[in-house]
């Protein structure tokens, strides 16, 4: 009987551990969410684990790609609290895992994305380029860039490569924007090159110069402070300028005003696979809000003071988050936590603003609007160096639908020293192709921030476009 107790008791203790296991390793995967690689992980919990959790219409794809449904309670746009919003702006996973390997994860996730054959947005909605002769109507849109005349030759080579691979498809219109009058010479070699009609236009001074409520020695102490640092353009009171005028003025430029839709585009940039569909009337059709192709992270002391001001403004103005915003790209702290750090809990994840495609609607709205306001009253344009890119990307996290904001995965584009290389039949082979997967040089891998934007804020849906 003595043997028989002690073993029933081990027997339940087997019973109890076995069980510990389980709940351990269901809480394990739901609270981590944070594999690159959600198939990788599944193959280290046992098939039996994977039956089970299977069983109960749970799936290790829930625990790590983000959907609305991980916050609990739902709410209608302009109906959540701050309390709520700083819930969620609170990232919660947790890691054992140093930023190296995560690094690695996130290139080897990344890599095998783009070289997943595409060729172009699988909607059934695709607009062709009209025939021979036919009239065609364009979306409101246009081409737009901040250049300077002696940019001229960066500036055409960008310009043939957009008419090569699209635009002379389609004939969009160009918008060209200079803080100085456009030279004759300048004007006459851009007219040469493209498709479409050209508008040459000049910045006014009152939307470009440094507000006059800018401290002019704060500013210069902080500008000497950046470049001590290694902060690249800090001194260049233009590069702050232009970061300024990108964030908040050029959408409301009488010229830009005529449009929608924009593209911009910059000089000694590539685009190099051909793009059969209509990208603007892709962007009506599908109701985006805004196109990219590369995520970074940004240079966390040119932003300090960004997130806490940003902070301050949505605890005042709560009804302008969206309730599914893109709170877990904007806050995760596990890849680069030294720049989260620095940054006071943003990330510094942002899409690269030198290609974007964008409704000017979302930009000339009240809640952009006024977010700018608020950012130009706390000077970080000039005291920092606030980027157009960090700012045009918190706008769009917090106040747009993550759903609307799509990722031109299909699209090839190269600003040295980043690229999207989609593998496609689009794309060049032999001496002229681009590595499928390539991203930068090593040393860099750990400024791509695409594998996040993929795992948090994308869901199947999303995906299955590609």
């Amino acid at each position: 009987m003595v043997r028989l107790n002690r073993r029933i008791t081990r027997i339940a203790l087997l019973g109890s551990l076995v069980t510990i296991s389980v709940v351990l390793s269901v809480g394990h995967f739901s609270a981590l969410r944070l594999s690159a690689e959600y198939n990788e992980q599944v193959s280290k919990v046992s098939q039996g684990l994977a039956d089970y959790l299977e069983d109960f219409n749970i799936h290790f794809s829930d625990f790590f790609r983000g959907s609305s449904s991980d916050y609990g309670k739902e709410y209608g746009v302009g109906e959540m609290p701050w309390t709520e919003i700083q819930e969620r702006l609170t990232f919660k996973e947790v890691t054992w895992k140093k930023p190296k390997k995560i690094v690695a994860e996130n290139m080897e996730f990344y890599r095998k994305l783009l070289k997943t054959p595409i060729k172009e947005p699988k909607v059934d909605n695709l607009i062709r380029p009209p025939g021979k002769g036919q009239n065609y109507e364009r979306a409101s849109a246009t081409f737009a860039v901040l250049v300077r005349n002696h940019e001229l030759r960066g500036l055409a080579s960008t310009i043939r490569q957009i008419e090569s691979t699209f635009n002379h498809k389609y004939h969009y219109p160009y918008v060209l924007l200079n803080d100085k009058p456009f030279s004759s010479t300048f004007k006459k070699s851009i007219k040469s090159l493209v498709s479409g009609e050209v508008f040459f236009e000049q910045v006014p001074q009152e939307t470009w110069d440094v507000p006059a409520e800018i401290d002019q020695d704060k500013m210069k102490a902080a500008m000497a402070n950046l470049k001590a640092h290694n902060v690249g353009y800090a001194d260049k009171l233009s590069y702050h300028n232009m970061c300024r005028y990108y964030s908040g003025e050029f959408f409301n430029h009488p010229r830009m005003q005529e449009f929608k839709y924009y593209w911009r585009i910059e000089p000694n940039t590539q685009y190099f696979c051909d793009i059969d569909y209509d990208v603007f009337k892709f962007m009506e059709s599908e109701k985006k809000t805004y196109g990219f192709v590369i995520s970074l992270y940004d240079i966390e002391r040119s932003v300090e003071s960004l997130w806490p001001t940003t902070l301050d403004f949505v605890a005042k103005n709560p009804g302008f988050v969206h309730p599914n915003a893109s709170f877990s790209w904007l806050t995760e702290n596990l890849q680069n936590p030294q720049k989260t750090s620095m940054a006071n809990g943003y990330s510094t994840c942002h899409f690269w603003s030198n290609f974007e495609i964008g409704d000017l609607d979302f930009f000339r709205g009240e809640a952009y609007q006024r977010y700018i306001d608020a950012l130009n009253d706390a000077g970080g344009f000039y005291y920092e160096r606030w980027g157009d890119a960090p700012v045009h990307s918190i706008g769009l996290g917090l106040f747009e639908d993550r759903s609307k904001i799509h990722w031109f995965r299909d699209i090839g584009y190269k600003h040295d020293p980043y690229e999207n290389a989609p593998n496609s039949v689009q794309c060049p082979k032999g001496k002229k192709a681009h590595i499928p997967g390539d991203f930068s040089y090593g040393h860099l891998y750990d400024q791509n921030c695409m594998a996040n934007w993929v795992k948090y804020e994308m869901n199947d849906q999303l995906l299955g476009v590609y």
